[in-house]
């Protein structure tokens, strides 16, 4: 066997070529190994935050799940055509008045009671005034003395007139006569005034109905001493009502007052006669506001030819709002009476919002609002008195419009 020497040169220079192998594989290994290192490290920092960043995420969206108000919903409805008011309504007699006697005396006898109907000029009742009767026959005694005096006078004049003229009696006597002629004169106008009084007295003693109508008290009897008011008041001797039309007195709210325009037709309801209607018209109202009610009152009047309707029935009078009205009508139970005004509550974005409205008629369980909503507003419903704008709802239900 025989063995090759090499130089030097090639010997130191394949020499570190041998020893250099082992020391590049294992810096391999090395950098293998804290390539895994790292990425494992990576991997756990980054599976950390991950978690961590998605309980976060989870804690919060189940503390704003929680924090949420439960609500139900609903809204607003329109309103569309011609709208009724409907109030309340006492009827009350066209005419109503007490009478009275205009001369003393006894009540001889009554010929009406309550519930009669009566026209215009029919006896009531008679009064015995023997004291007006004496007065007036002396007062025409008393007349007829005068005219006697007067017819002496009225020659004397007469004849003193055609002297004169002949000089066969003095100017001054003359002048006495005429003025004795006209002072009788005088004495028979007084006298025939004074019988013309005590004639009508005399005649006050038949009480008459003024109008046709109906009694509905009578408040003396036969003997009832009558006063007829002096130094005294006088009592009244019946009450009298004219039925053939009525008034109704209605006190419409300041926000319908378009209803009540004069010449407009209204229509009213009573409980006694279920199913049946009664038309009136609007013949004035006050053309005043009353500042305590704040509303306007105003006067119906109805045809009552049959009598069927009586004074005092409590009626209900719808009147007939003009033109269509396109307001939003919104439930009662939806708003809320806060300091600076009323409100409602939106839902907006899963989120309260309080909006502030402007309401007109109350129909009760609902309210119309003139201002402020749209139909496509999300209404909640009894919201509580706590809740403010931003305030995170959840929707469970949503009422029909």
């Amino acid at each position: 066997m025989s063995i090759e020497l090499l130089p030097a040169d090639q010997q130191n220079a394949r020499a570190p070529q041998v020893t250099q192998a082992p020391s590049r594989r294992s810096g391999v290994f090395i950098g293998l190994f804290f390539l895994i290192l790292a990425g494992g490290l990576g991997f756990l920092i980054y599976n950390g935050i991950g978690v961590r960043v998605s309980a976060e995420s989870t804690l919060v969206k189940e503390t704003h799940e929680a924090t949420a108000l439960d609500v139900a919903i609903t809204h607003p409805k329109q309103i569309g055509g011609s709208q009724e008011v409907i109030l309340p309504g006492n009827t009350q007699p066209f005419i109503d008045a007490p009478i009275y006697a205009r001369t003393s005396g006894y009540l001889r006898k009554w010929y009406a009671d309550i519930g009669a109907r009566v026209h215009k000029g029919d006896l009531l009742a008679e009064i015995d005034s023997p004291e007006v009767d004496a007065q007036l026959l002396q007062a025409k005694a008393t007349l007829a003395t005068a005219n006697a005096n007067l017819q002496l006078a009225q020659i004397e004049a007469t004849r003193w007139q055609a002297l004169i003229k002949t000089n066969a009696v003095s100017q001054d006597e003359t002048d006495q006569k005429l003025g004795a002629l006209n002072a009788d004169k005088a004495i028979v106008a007084a006298d025939e005034a004074s019988v013309k009084n005590l004639e009508d007295l005399v005649s006050f003693e038949k009480v008459t109905a003024p109008f046709d109508g109906v009694v509905t008290a009578r408040k003396t009897d036969v003997g009832a001493l009558i006063n007829a008011g002096v130094g005294t008041a006088a009592p009244e001797l019946f009450h009298m009502t004219a039925i053939n039309r009525l008034r109704v007195f209605v006190n419409v709210p300041e926000q319908d007052i378009r209803a009540a325009q004069s010449g407009a037709t209204a229509t009213l309801f009573l409980g006694e006669f279920p199913g049946r209607t009664f038309s009136g018209t609007i013949v004035r109202n006050s053309n005043a506001i009353d500042p305590v009610s704040r509303t306007l009152l105003v006067e119906v009047e109805v045809d009552n030819p049959t009598g069927e309707l009586l004074p005092g029935a409590y009626v209900t009078v719808h009147f007939k709002l003009p033109g269509a009205s396109n307001a939003l009508t919104v439930p009662a139970n939806t708003l809320l009476f806060r300091t600076e005004g009323l409100r409602v509550a939106l839902v907006t974005n899963d989120k309260a919002e309080l909006v502030p409205v402007h309401v007109g008629r109350d129909f009760g369980d609902s309210l119309e609002v003139t201002d402020g909503l749209k139909l496509s507003d999300a209404l909640i419903i009894n919201p509580p008195d706590s809740l403010i704008s931003g305030a995170p709802v959840r929707v469970l239900s949503s009422a029909n419009r």
